[in-house]
């Protein structure tokens, strides 16, 4: 092997190496993400960049109340209020790739992937409901005065899910602009398995920057 081909071929190593290492980090540690769409409005708007944490999902955690999430978007998210399952209220998955390689693209690379980004705010086990415009975790009024701009209020918007417990490894989560966001009260609760990350620093634009991520 002349010095040449062995110099290229150490360079194709470190590439590999390289390439492997970022997706390893990308999926299972951290990764930086753009905000696409208005549901987290005026906490997050378009074209804002976020770092997100994915250790979450890595070892499964139940994110904290009050946490800016992102998760895979299900497959179906709109459910008819006459038809929906009251005890059983979560979210429909049915496009779950089949082969290694669909896998792949789909879960590590996320080409072709519906991402959302919401508020946690139901808990397994947590009895949640929209009434009067509030929302009332376990029978008591939640205190979103830190997060919601004031006079923002919580209504059903034709969501089958607004009077549900979140059963065990579900979490409940809604976008802060209540009016215009697709969330659990229309789909339904969400997996924990199918969780992305928690979004942890906004890096751009640079005049908020930082860890206290609200609507300035």
């Amino acid at each position: 092997m002349s010095e040449k081909t062995k110099n290229i071929l150490e360079w194709v190593e470190c590439i590999v190496i390289a390439v492997i290492l970022a997706l390893l980090i990308r999926y299972f540690v951290g990764t930086p993400t753009v905000v696409q769409k208005e549901s987290m409005y005026p906490t997050l708007k378009q074209g804002e960049r976020l770092i997100l944490n994915r250790l979450t999902r890595t070892f499964k955690q139940v994110p904290e109340r009050g946490d800016i999430i992102t998760f895979e978007a299900p497959t179906i998210i709109s459910v008819n209020p006459e038809t929906a399952d009251l005890n059983n209220p979560v979210a429909t998955y049915s496009n779950e790739p089949t082969n290694i390689f669909s896998k792949f693209t789909y879960h590590v690379l996320e080409w072709g992937k519906t991402s959302y980004i919401k508020r946690a705010i139901g808990l397994p086990g947590d009895h949640v409901k929209i009434e009067n415009g509030k929302v009332y975790i376990n029978d008591q009024e939640l205190d979103e005065s830190s997060y919601l701009q004031e006079g923002v209020v919580t209504e059903a918007n034709g969501g089958a899910f607004t009077d549900i417990t979140v059963p065990e490894g579900y979490i409940f989560a809604m976008g802060d602009n209540r009016e215009n966001s697709v969330d659990c009260r229309s789909f339904g609760c969400i997996p924990i398995e199918k969780l992305e990350g928690t979004v942890v620093l906004r890096f751009w634009p640079l005049d908020k920057f930082g860890t206290n991520i609200v609507a300035k």
